[in-house]
């Protein structure tokens, strides 16, 4: 996106690819950058702000904290919802005053470290976002929900799901990135209804939980607080985009996972990745790093009776389905999600 007129993935590809190899040898060889950053400008490697815009369906109008079906026309009401040849939700075009946008204002760096690879936006983000904001349009699931997001980087998902939450907790690890989260809260405090609370805190998944209040912290502005702690046992949602790329990181990401849904009332865990191939001298093959590790902490699916069975079981495990993304519309506007973008509907099974 070049300043606040265009999105990032709307350039030629001979644009696109002059402008990476620009960037690519103005930044160290150790910085990685997403798809999402094409058509920024050639040699920028700062932090940019970007203007992402999501459709919203005709029929729907955002009324009191929540999205809400409006009869605007009952011979076409109900319609199936219908998709463009790139798969594209197809909205009837309104009058010039039709608000049927949703634009969200989003600072990102260019490039990264692999560290701090939350300062970008990348794909997977942008496919939770169409199914959260799916979820919002057309039932009433989310609404009122208490609600955390892991590895949330710049926000943009859980932003979105602060239109219609109670309580929306943004939860990454390391100053840079916690206060470039802070940043987008702020740029679109104006979009965020004034009865939801969103939080910008500090989750390092491999210390302990619940945290020693402050101590453990890089910066204290991003600290928890009790009662913070205690409206967390109250989620219901966990969400979290692109978080699976290392075994390590798998495992501490399961590890926090398995304290944060055994507190509590049930919660639901829906997990966006994208597979990335590398070639592997262990297995002197091409494998997704973190794909194996991440399937081994999750069940299929299975049916009750067996499900039952699990639960009794001393061990916790994770039970999960995914989720067909074709029966999800494209709400951000003209992306490519590619081949190797999964999304993942996950709870625990625990002892009764």
């Amino acid at each position: 996106m070049h300043g606040n007129k265009e999105l990032p993935w709307q350039p030629t590809q001979a644009s696109a690819a002059l402008e990476m190899a620009n960037i690519s040898e103005s930044s160290p060889k150790d910085h990685v950058m997403s798809e999402i950053h094409l058509g920024c400008p050639p040699k920028f490697s700062g932090s940019f702000i970007s203007h992402f815009a999501f459709s919203l369906p005709r029929d729907v109008e955002y009324i009191g904290s929540k999205y809400e079906y409006q009869v605007f026309d009952d011979s076409k009401h109900n319609q199936e919802v219908s998709l463009d040849d790139d798969g594209d939700l197809a909205l009837p075009r309104r009058s010039k005053y039709s608000k049927d946008n949703l634009v969200v204002a989003i600072q990102h760096n260019i490039t990264s470290s692999i560290p701090n690879v939350g300062l970008q936006v990348w794909r997977a983000e942008l496919v939770l976002s169409d199914f959260v904001l799916h979820k919002m349009f057309t039932t009433s699931e989310f609404d009122g929900v208490v609600a955390v997001e892991l590895g949330a980087g710049t926000g943009l998902v859980g932003m979105l799901l602060a239109r219609v939450a109670k309580t929306v907790f943004l939860t990454d690890h390391g100053v840079e990135i916690l206060e470039n989260c802070a940043r987008n809260v702020h740029l679109n405090s104006v979009m965020l209804p004034s009865k939801t609370s969103v939080h910008v805190r500090e989750l390092d998944w491999k210390t302990s939980w619940p945290p020693n209040q402050g101590k453990s912290v890089s910066c204290q502005s991003y600290a928890w607080n009790l009662s913070e702690i205690k409206e967390l046992e109250r989620a219901s949602l966990l969400l979290a985009a692109d978080v699976i790329y290392s075994d390590d990181l798998t495992d501490a990401l399961f590890s926090i996972l398995q304290r944060l849904m055994a507190h509590g009332i049930n919660k639901v865990l829906y997990l966006a990745l994208e597979k990335r191939y590398n070639f592997s001298l262990d297995d002197l093959d091409v494998v997704a790093n973190g794909y194996s590790r991440f399937r081994s902490y999750v069940r299929d699916e299975i049916d009750d009776g067996e499900y039952r069975k699990l639960q009794n079981r001393t061990l916790c495990s994770f039970v999960g389905r995914q989720i067909d993304l074709t029966n999800i519309p494209r709400y951000a506007k003209n992306y490519d999600r590619g081949q190797d973008v999964e999304l993942w509907e996950i709870r625990l099974a625990k002892e009764l």
